[in-house]
């Protein structure tokens, strides 16, 4: 009797599993065995070495990445490593092909099919154990002990862990295991899925300040800060329906990048007839019914930007502070004047969900149907032995949203 090789490998699996023996994952061609990367050693110093590609279980997948977006997280800790990561490999705003999977891999964190060929990105990891995680389960961006690949290290499963778990590399390793979340976005370009991590950012903070009800088609709202934040908040406000949204930055190419994402009115601090928060504040008045905008998005890490935004705000307005990531130092205000005479309602926003992920698949769809060129604010792509200038073209300013592809 002629058997097929299709048969012999099924004949092969079956007995395996009945051996309690895991068989081989699901892969197009031969796993490679080593992964370049690039390692963060020291700060501002990122070495691109060789690590070993660790044995996939059957909840893994092994992903050839394409490219990821460098965030100011990534920049934050190549400076200065101010979250002891070191050595790390960095990159959470990645994208790729799923190259091999474990036997256990069927879906992804949405239920939609995942396989060898399939486009993927990575959310959040939660714990599970932590009082977050058990009485709000909607909102696990809040878990004491959350994870996300590329900025933290995985020690389950051997004594080295999975060090291949950060973007900026040829190839990375998705862990199965309780709260690991990753999505098949099949759908997205390159160039969109490299920017869905910073997107969903944007939308969380979006669905944090529609529960205050003052944002409706007639709302007038300021977004402070157009970096990459700011100016994806602005794409997200406007796909939301925002008529009139109101920029603020001192970076003249930057505001005019502004409009083209959607933004009516913009305002520079560093222009003669701006150039004070009272001048500012007259030109926002003049064009929000002459009282002050009903919202603002704060989108900087900078305290004097976000002590200034109350008196932007008209009384019984609101604001969503989303710009303080990271530990950026404190401000002053008076809570009399800033706050409780104004009544305004204050919520922030802390990076997102899993939950947020199909959500900002649909807000990049629906920025095709309106023409918002969201994908141009990627300026400036570097390949892998290019990081050390990929970082420092971000921290001079010099373009929008730096990109990392891999064009091996």
């Amino acid at each position: 009797m002629d058997i097929t090789a299709s048969q012999i490998e099924s004949i092969v699996r079956s007995v395996l599993t009945s051996m309690g023996t895991s068989a081989a994952p699901k892969a197009n061609g031969p796993i490679p065995k080593v992964a370049n990367v690039a390692m963060l050693t020291g700060p501002k110093n990122i070495e691109i070495q060789q690590l070993p590609i660790p044995e996939l279980g059957d909840d893994d997948i092994l992903v050839k990445v394409e490219g990821a977006g460098i965030c100011g997280t990534d920049v934050h800790e190549w400076k200065m490593d101010p979250f002891g990561l070191i050595p790390v490999i960095l990159g959470h705003e990645g994208t790729g092909e799923v190259v091999a999977v474990g036997k256990n891999v069927k879906v992804d964190t949405a239920g939609k099919p995942l396989g060898v060929g399939d486009k993927i990105v990575t959310s959040v990891m939660s714990c599970g154990d932590c009082y977050a995680c058990r009485m709000v389960p909607g909102r696990t961006n809040l878990c004491d002990n959350q994870g996300v690949f590329g900025l933290v290290g995985d020690k389950r499963g051997q004594a080295e862990g999975n060090r291949v778990n950060g973007w900026f590399a040829d190839y990375m390793v998705i862990k199965g295991g309780y709260g690991v979340t990753y999505f098949q976005v099949n759908e997205l370009n390159l160039y969109q899925r490299m920017i869905l991590e910073l997107a969903c950012v944007c939308v969380h903070a979006l669905e944090r300040s529609q529960k205050t009800g003052l944002l409706n088609f007639g709302s007038k709202v300021l977004v402070q800060g157009c970096g990459p934040v700011g100016l994806v908040m602005i794409t997200v406000l406007r796909a939301a329906g925002i008529n009139h949204i109101i920029a603020v930055d001192g970076n003249e190419d930057r505001l005019k990048t502004a409009q083209k994402m959607g933004a009516k009115t913009t305002v520079c601090f560093k222009r003669p007839d701006e150039d004070t928060l009272e001048k500012r504040v007259a030109k926002v008045k003049a064009v929000a019914n002459n009282v002050g905008v009903d919202f603002a998005f704060q989108c900087t890490g900078a305290p004097v930007a976000a002590q200034d935004i109350y008196d932007y705000i008209r009384r019984g307005g609101g604001l969503c502070e989303m710009g303080f990531f990271v530990n950026n130092g404190e401000y002053k205000i008076n809570p009399h004047f800033a706050m409780c005479n104004k009544e305004i309602d204050i919520v922030g926003s802390w990076d997102y969900s899993a939950e947020d992920y199909p959500k900002t698949v649909a807000f990049l769809k629906q920025c095709a149907e309106m023409n918002i060129p969201i994908e141009e604010l990627i300026t400036h792509t570097y390949p892998l032995d290019k990081m050390n200038e990929a970082m420092e073209t971000n921290v001079a300013q010099k373009g929008i949203k730096i990109c990392y592809i891999n064009d091996k």
